[in-house]
């Protein structure tokens, strides 16, 4: 990077809550009411095929309202008003989801400005069109305090760029061409200087469009987990229901035909309805849960993804260490004097913008004037090298590779790579002077952050282009599994594919060009948003903090989202067991007396009690919804712990929890009329 990203930027007075997405917070019950004229449109039976297990709930509760105007009577109309509640609370939970999502939504509209744009003609000239009249690869010219009108990439010029609008960052960034971090995004300002766009998105198809349609849902799709869950769900009801409906042949051989009202309220309360009712509020919250970090999944399914990552691959710089390498020691070999070296460190590192040549010059005192005639040795990849001529005086400063050595010299060179650091020689007519240890710092905590990853069964490379060496002692330093040093774009793909024959699902970030096939190929790839369009696209995750450490929360998101899925399942087929002894020992206590014995909760009367557990099953749901909402409580450990933990707190809660709730209900129905 040039030395622009160290100008200061100006603060835009901006408050990063004010362009954060609203209603990503902790759940309150307000939502509940918001969201409620939504959850009496998904009362819609065109809405409800789309989930099985209610639609069973909604036909029976059709089904009861017939028999209830019928033969109208205390315990029929109050199981079918509690049937419909069952439907609409399970509506509701989604509407709740999705509520917030269209609040994110609503907050991205208000980013949107219908912007003329500055198109820049073959002929150097400029034509003002609208901003939706732009095709893709049109330059656009926008200066300070201009909109950007479109998606693109900077072809010319730099500029400070406020994202605060899609990010919630206040602080500007930069922009360029040239590098990684020259995508913009459409609706973004311009704050100083003039940059060159070219568009790279069609109207109605850009970034903010896309997110505005992924976070109100409008392309949320069914992950493989969630679709085989919901088929399980299915062949689970359809179980319950043949089992109900051979109930009545059984039922009118003993003498005691049972009402279709009863049958309905014994066919919804032991099918799933619990997770049925939730299953898709907790999809849609694992993408509310990544957005509230900044983070824009393509699709549910790389969110799932991300939660049975088993292979984590992280870029050192910037992700590992804090990515600018700082000059933190001088090393003069034999014969040269330390001011010497400090010297010609301090020459050649005056037109270094870099911000390793900037800390040689802190290390050396600060920058030098230079009186005599002389010329400045810019870097580049061929010679490896930069410096200065200052009349017959050659000072060069850079790769140890691109000098003379002598043992000394080298042994220096081995010494510092070693220790996890980078050398740069310093040279005078190619007379080696002395060393230059450049530090990488790992980022603090790193080493615990990835003992806790391997208790979750992940795997951690770092990936660098650092000879081996030093990537040996960086990846000790911070604790990562392994490393790949000195990696080309193709030394990832490998890598990528290697561990995906294996069996494992891939993760990893990048932001360049040359990371788009590994971002395409890895199951979890998250691009930067300060990147290319090339690595967005290629990704199924964008994030828009450009922090790459935050591949680390991502994956733990994603198992929060299984983890909660999983929990909320095993408390509702625990919680069938409590509604079973409520029911079944009710509908047949009058032909058998001695079933009396299974009203273990000494409920009221068989009306009571079913009663009772109709209306348990329809507020168990409202209980839930906060709990779906806001995801099981993650703590990194092993499967075999996790299955444990589950059946201990969500099994056996979802066996008590019904025997007390039921109970306390049949206290208040025992007091209604009738019943």
């Amino acid at each position: 990077m040039t030395t622009t990203t160290e100008r200061p930027l100006p603060d835009v007075g901006r408050h990063k809550e004010e362009a954060r997405h609203i209603g990503a917070g902790v759940f309150s019950p307000r939502q509940l009411l918001v969201s409620f004229p939504d959850a009496l449109r998904k009362l819609d039976p065109r809405h409800q095929l789309r989930n099985p297990v209610m639609f069973v709930v909604w036909v029976g509760s059709v089904l009861s309202t017939v028999f209830a105007i019928g033969d109208p009577s205390t315990f029929t109309i109050l199981v079918t008003v509690w049937l419909w509640f069952t439907v609409l609370f399970a509506n509701l939970a989604e509407a709740v989801a999705e509520g917030r999502g269209k609040a994110q939504a609503e907050t991205l509209r208000r980013t949107k400005k219908e912007t003329m744009a500055r198109r820049l003609l073959p002929d150097g000239t400029e034509e003002s069109v609208p901003g939706v009249a732009l095709a893709v690869g049109d330059l656009v010219v926008v200066e300070a305090g201009q909109v950007i009108p479109g998606d693109g990439d900077v072809v010319e010029g730099i500029a400070t760029v406020d994202e605060s609008a899609i990010t919630g960052e206040s602080a500007p960034v930069i922009r360029e061409s040239g590098g990684d971090f020259s995508s913009v995004t459409g609706g973004t300002t311009v704050l100083s200087d003039r940059i060159v766009v070219r568009i790279s998105t069609r109207p109605g198809e850009s970034f903010v469009d896309r997110m505005i349609a992924l976070v109100e849902g409008a392309q949320r799709q069914k992950t493989p987990n969630e679709i085989a869950l919901t088929i399980l769900l299915s062949t689970l009801t359809i179980i319950f229901l043949l089992a109900v409906v051979s109930l009545q042949p059984i039922a009118r051989y003993s003498g005691g035909v049972q009402s279709v009202i009863v049958l309905t309220a014994l066919l919804v309360c032991l099918i799933p309805t619990t997770i049925g009712a939730l299953l898709s509020a907790i999809g849609i919250a694992g993408m509310d849960r990544l957005v509230q970090r900044n983070v824009l999944a393509t699709s549910g399914r790389a969110v799932e993804a991300a939660g049975d990552v088993s292979t984590l691959l992280l870029d050192k710089t910037g992700t590992i260490t804090f990515g600018n390498r700082r000059a933190t020691e001088l090393i003069p070999i034999e014969g040269t004097s330390p001011d010497t070296l400090k010297a010609a460190a301090r020459l050649a590192s005056i037109a270094d913008t870099t911000p390793e040549g900037r800390s040689v010059l802190e290390l050396c005192g600060g920058p030098v004037e230079v009186v005599e005639p002389h010329e400045f040795v810019p870097f580049t990849a061929q010679s490896r090298m930069s410096g200065v001529d200052i009349g017959d005086r050659h000072i060069r400063k850079g790769a140890a590779s691109a000098f003379p050595s002598t043992d000394e010299s080298a042994r220096i060179v081995a010494e510092i790579s070693a220790g996890g650091g980078t050398p740069l020689v310093v040279a005078e007519n190619e007379k080696v002077l002395g060393v230059i240890r450049l530090s990488d710092v790992v980022k603090p905590a790193m080493r615990e952050r990835f003992a806790e990853l391997r208790r979750m069964g992940i795997r951690t490379v770092m990936i660098t282009g650092d000879n081996p060496l030093t990537a040996k002692a960086i990846a000790q330093e911070s604790g990562v599994d392994d490393y790949l040093a000195e990696a080309r774009p193709e030394d990832k793909m490998a890598l990528i594919r290697e561990e995906q024959e294996g069996g494992r699902l891939v993760a990893m970030t990048g932001d360049g060009t040359n990371d788009a096939p590994a971002l395409a190929q890895s199951d979890v790839g998250v691009a930067m948003n300060s990147g290319t369009s090339a690595a967005k696209e290629a990704g199924n995750m964008v994030d828009l903090d450009s922090d790459p450490t935050k591949l680390i929360e991502i994956v733990e998101i994603g198992k929060q989202l299984l983890i909660t899925r999983g929990a909320l399942t095993t408390f509702s087929v625990a919680n069938d067991l409590a509604k079973y002894f409520a029911i079944l020992p009710a509908m047949f206590a009058g032909i058998f007396p001695q079933l009396d014995r299974l009203n273990i909760m000494n409920l009221h009367s068989p009306s009571s009690a079913i009663v009772s557990a109709v209306v348990f099953n329809a507020l168990v749901i409202i209980g839930l919804i906060p709990l779906a909402l806001r995801g099981v409580r993650y703590r990194p450990t092993t499967a075999t712990a996790l299955l444990r933990r589950n059946l201990l707190v969500y099994g056996l809660g979802g066996v008590v929890t019904p025997f007390a709730g039921i109970w306390l209900i049949d206290l208040v129905v025992r007091l209604v009329p009738g019943m």
